[in-house]
């Protein structure tokens, strides 16, 4: 037996027939790696995730990093709802008229579905976060179906919104995510500008400058309303740049909206 570590590799043998010149009936076997099979296997699973690489998906998966109507930004939020900030964020964008996508988790549904509700409730967008904040490429296809499905479901029966939207923890995709949003009818959106508040000494003046120096009309902008998963003042650091960066918009002529208002509902 292999030590912890050890990698062992295995072969199977192929047998090919033939025959040579003189019409003897020749018979040569290979050995060939089973591990082959395996990483063609965990490739195709991983594959998706490639569209995590930023400048790789604005430009060869639009649709996937989140670009819409050209005069418009779709403003997105990921990780809550969460009591301890994501009414700071909704009494905001209520002052300025805004309404959002809110990605949910539905473990973080599960704690506060009145929370979630009101979401709804003020007229903003819900969508699935999935259940846990677990890498996707972690997850078989079973497991990830049955995440997603019992995020929409929490969401869904706590907002009263069917939601339409996915997008996966740390914005990385796998084959059995893409397959699981599919049977479920959910649209897998990431971003195409991100705030990075969630780095340790992020401050609201870097997460306005790093949104709006990757920031265009038709983008998708991403920010988090919780910590749960982030170092401890990274939503206060998304909040205290939201004025600057709807001010930064209107001023641009851009209309900052939900996702569905951008143009991105299923088609």
């Amino acid at each position: 037996m292999a030590g912890k570590g050890t990698f062992v590799s295995r072969v199977s043998p192929v047998t090919l027939t033939g025959r040579n010149p003189t019409g003897t009936v020749m018979m040569r076997t290979w050995a060939w790696p089973a591990g082959l099979a395996a990483a063609a296997v965990v490739a195709g699973h991983a594959g998706p995730g490639v569209s995590a690489v930023g400048p790789l998906r604005r430009r060869l998966f639009p649709r996937l990093a989140g670009f819409g109507h050209p005069d418009h930004v779709a403003l997105t939020f990921d990780d809550g709802p969460d009591p301890a900030s994501t009414p700071g964020f909704l009494d905001l964008l209520a002052a300025r008229r805004v309404q959002a996508t809110f990605f949910m988790l539905g473990s973080m549904v599960a704690r506060s579905p009145r929370l979630a509700a009101e979401i709804a409730e003020a007229g903003h967008e819900v969508a699935v976060h999935g259940w846990d904040h677990r890498y996707t490429i972690l997850r078989g296809p079973l497991d990830m179906y049955q995440d997603l499905a019992r995020a929409r479901d929490a969401v869904s029966a706590a907002t009263g919104q069917q939601p339409r939207f996915f997008r996966p923890p740390y914005g990385v995709l796998s084959s059995g995510a893409l397959l699981a949003a599919r049977k479920l009818e959910l649209t897998p959106v990431l971003w195409s500008a991100w705030g990075r508040e969630w780095a340790r000494g992020a401050t609201p003046e870097s997460v306005v400058t790093t949104v709006l120096a990757g920031l265009g009309g038709g983008g998708t902008v991403l920010l988090h309303d919780s910590d749960c998963t982030s170092p401890r003042g990274a939503s206060s650091a998304a909040l205290g740049a939201l004025p600057r960066l709807l001010d930064a918009c209107a001023g641009r002529g851009l209309t900052v909206g939900t996702l569905a208002g951008h143009g991105l509902a299923p088609r």
